[in-house]
């Protein structure tokens, strides 16, 4: 899903419920619309994350910011799998500086209610 805020284009990307590499890359080609020759490997996800041709129209322009959600329970499940992620994130957005990608704090309604209850 693509807002926008303060002018940037936001993508939501859930995570919610993904368990391993291959649910990763899916969530990311449909978040993302990525282009059918997404390869749906770590490499793939860095050139289509930084490649202007694939972002929604004018956020060229205007920046783009990657809001990651829901990624705990599989950060926990897949450390190793989870530290390449947010290795292929922060490459991407070192290579297009107009990109930056968000981790978003908190996780399902089940993981807060085990915190605070």
């Amino acid at each position: 899903m693509t807002h926008e805020l303060g002018g940037r284009f936001v993508v939501a990307l859930g995570l919610d419920g993904v368990t391993d590499k291959a649910g990763l890359m899916d969530r990311c080609a449909r978040a993302l619309d990525l282009p059918d020759w997404f390869g749906r490997n770590w490499d793939a996800l860095v050139d289509c994350l930084a490649d202007h041709t694939v972002w929604p129209e004018g956020a060229v322009e205007r920046g783009l910011l990657i809001v990651v959600h829901g990624w705990r329970p599989y950060a926990e499940a897949r450390p190793e799998e989870w530290a390449t992620a947010r290795e292929v994130f922060a490459e991407a957005a070192d290579r297009t500086p107009s990109l930056t990608v968000a981790l978003a704090l908190g996780g399902s309604s089940e993981h807060r209610s085990d915190q605070h209850g």
